[in-house]
């Protein structure tokens, strides 16, 4: 255990960096546009968003992998929620300016915890594989 894992959470959530937090949130947000400029179907659905989501996955894990970010993990899992919150968001202001009706999570809102859910799981696997990456690499944090 390392001197940082010893703070209290609070303090390692502050000392996240945060535009790359942003920058991988932003990644992301590929998915949903491909979805609401209509690529995705035209590329071909289910194929599309699976090899999106493959890519992003991959782009995080390399990113902070291959990087010297202090909170590995940390860092992935606010990517995750922080890309919850954004389609969140996303969808309650484009759902009704494209379709003329609220859609998404907020219109089903028992939909919003396992939102928040997958996508903090999925910040906490691409975490972990960035942590077997540095390992792999020789690379203590």
């Amino acid at each position: 255990m390392n001197e940082a894992t010893r703070l209290p959470i609070a303090q390692r959530l502050r000392g996240l960096n945060r535009p790359l937090v942003a920058a991988l949130t932003a990644v992301a947000l590929v998915r949903p546009l491909f979805s609401i400029a209509g690529w995705s179907e035209a590329l071909g659905k289910p194929l599309t968003p699976v090899i999106l989501t493959l890519a992003i996955t991959l782009t995080w894990i390399l990113a902070v992998g291959l990087s010297r970010v202090r909170e590995p993990l940390l860092t992935l899992v606010a990517a995750g929620v922080a890309y919850a919150l954004a389609t969140l968001v996303l969808s309650a202001v484009l759902s009704p300016l494209l379709t003329g009706k609220l859609q998404g999570p907020l219109a089903q809102p028992l939909a919003i915890v396992p939102l928040f859910l997958v996508n903090t799981a999925w910040g906490a696997f691409c975490g972990a594989c960035a942590i077997g990456l540095r390992r792999t690499r020789g690379n203590r944090f």
